[in-house]
């Protein structure tokens, strides 16, 4: 009887799916009317721009060799009615930084079936899992090629060296499944490991290994129930971490017309699944937590049998008229014996995007970075003014202030050289002015991190905000 049923919620959710999709793509048309992710800060850009040789102020350190890369969605033609900021089409960002000079900024449109209909061009090719090829959500380098990635259906799309669509890409075959936005690279392996879920599989998440030579090499099924949204997840030297909290797939929601179908649901039990790396999806120990969300982690690791997580947490997520949530830095101890959760606050400001030097990812570390969010509900993000370190051996908090009316992302840390200390390097991310409407890429001393920054790039125009960002050197 269980398998008849999830025969046919799955196929009530791929034809509705489907049929949502078409539906929004046919009623493409500019917005007529206010929307918090469509105008201010968040007005999408018109253009694809190329501009080399960008002013700097201050000195770009000379070790700098790379791209710094960062993706968020940029409505092509959007409808105020029916737009939702994470279905947005994707557009990359990218700056080229050699010897101290900052080469090139350019901006481009990745090509889904939505925007090249839009900008009536061939269809890009490779191959899509699912209808919806919108990719828009987090971009970086892994097994020599830079990808484009998306939760919840679409394969990753791989970009040229100027941010060109090329094609969608199931790593060269290998990968017969949905992917995730929020992959995480074990540095003392080369492989890059995520937890994967599909709205067309309610009951079913994957463990997905890529190896470091960028093929799959694990698509191991998990059982869950309600579908899950699982953005992010952590590993250890041991395990898998897998955060089942109580947002999920809501089919009520879909058939009302939503096109982001997930909803906070009191109903679906929070825990944490701590699956052996190489285990069977049978074999996870599934701890109990305190009803939650959390859609980023800093770090997880191994401590004398128990495992350590830090994570920006938030009381609730998209429940039905409640208030914004905010999200506290927390650091939770899972007891896989006892299979319960002990949270801890470190730091009750809100904050999300926490990032680490990702060196330590999967081992015990010491410092944390995170852009602070208002203290009063915001949803659009529009009063973050500030970023946040956090020595968690010390327990001490600095924070490094934009500035009034300066507004900073995600800012990803870039070690100064193979070697260096855990906080020997750079913080790096983009920062927009909401006054004279332009944007600077912001490189800050970590271990200065209250000071002025080393280097601010000048972009000429104001980059929407977007979501991840990532460097990829030379």
């Amino acid at each position: 009887m269980t398998s008849v049923v999830e025969t046919a919620i799955r196929s009530v959710v791929s034809k509705s799916v489907t049929a949502l999709a078409t539906f929004n793509r046919g009623r493409l048309r500019a917005p007529d009317g206010p929307h918090p992710f469509l105008t201010g800060l968040h007005a999408p850009m018109t253009e694809e721009m190329t501009i080399e040789d960008l002013a700097v102020t201050g000195s770009i350190p000379p070790a700098l060799d790379g791209r710094y890369l960062r993706i968020g969605p940029n409505p092509i033609a959007a409808d105020p009615r029916t737009y939702q900021w994470f279905l947005g089409d994707g557009m990359v960002h990218g700056l080229r930084i050699e010897r101290g000079r900052a080469r090139w900024y350019r901006n481009r449109w990745v090509r889904s079936t939505q925007v090249t209909t839009a900008l009536d061009e061939p269809r890009t090719p490779g191959p899509r899992h699912g209808d919806f090829d919108t990719v828009n959500t987090n971009v970086m380098g892994f097994a020599g090629k830079i990808r484009a990635m998306v939760e919840a259906g679409s394969t990753p799309v791989l970009l040229g060296d100027k941010l060109e669509t090329l094609a969608y890409d199931d790593f060269g075959g290998t990968l017969h499944g949905s992917f995730s936005a929020h992959p995480h690279l074990d540095p003392l392996t080369g492989e890059m490991h995520a937890i994967v879920y599909n709205p067309r599989e309610p009951t079913t998440i994957h463990h997905v290994v890529v190896a470091a030579d960028g093929r799959v090499r694990r698509e191991e099924p998990v059982r869950v129930s309600h579908g899950p949204m699982i953005h992010d997840c952590a590993i250890t030297a041991r395990f898998v971490v897998i955060l089942d909290l109580p947002v999920t797939f809501s089919l009520s929601a879909l058939i009302a017309g939503s096109m982001f179908p997930f909803r906070w649901n009191p109903s679906h039990p929070a825990r944490v699944g701590l699956l052996p790396r190489d285990g069977a999806g049978s074999e996870v120990i599934w701890c109990d937590v305190d009803p939650c969300y959390v859609f980023h982690v800093a770090n997880a690791y191994d401590d004398d049998g128990s495992v350590v997580l830090d994570a920006a947490a938030y009381d609730s997520m998209f429940a039905q008229g409640s208030d914004a949530p905010r999200g506290a830095f927390e650091r939770w101890t899972i007891d896989p014996v006892a299979r319960g959760v002990r949270r801890d606050v470190i730091d009750p400001h809100p904050q999300d995007f926490p990032r680490i030097d990702e060196r330590r990812f999967g081992q015990p570390y010491r410092y944390a970075y995170a852009m602070m969010l208002p203290e009063t509900a915001d949803p659009a993000f529009t009063g973050a003014t500030s970023l946040i370190k956090h020595d968690l051996q010390t327990g001490v908090r600095s924070v490094h202030s934009m500035g009034p009316h300066r507004y900073p992302g995600e800012f990803v840390f870039v070690p100064a050289h193979a070697n260096a200390a855990e906080d020997k390097g750079w913080l790096i991310g983009l920062a927009v002015s909401r006054i004279d409407q332009t944007t600077d890429l912001v490189i800050i001393d970590a271990q200065n991190f209250e000071g002025a920054p080393l280097a601010s790039i000048h972009i000429p125009h104001r980059i929407p905000p977007g979501f991840h960002g990532n460097w990829v050197p030379q």
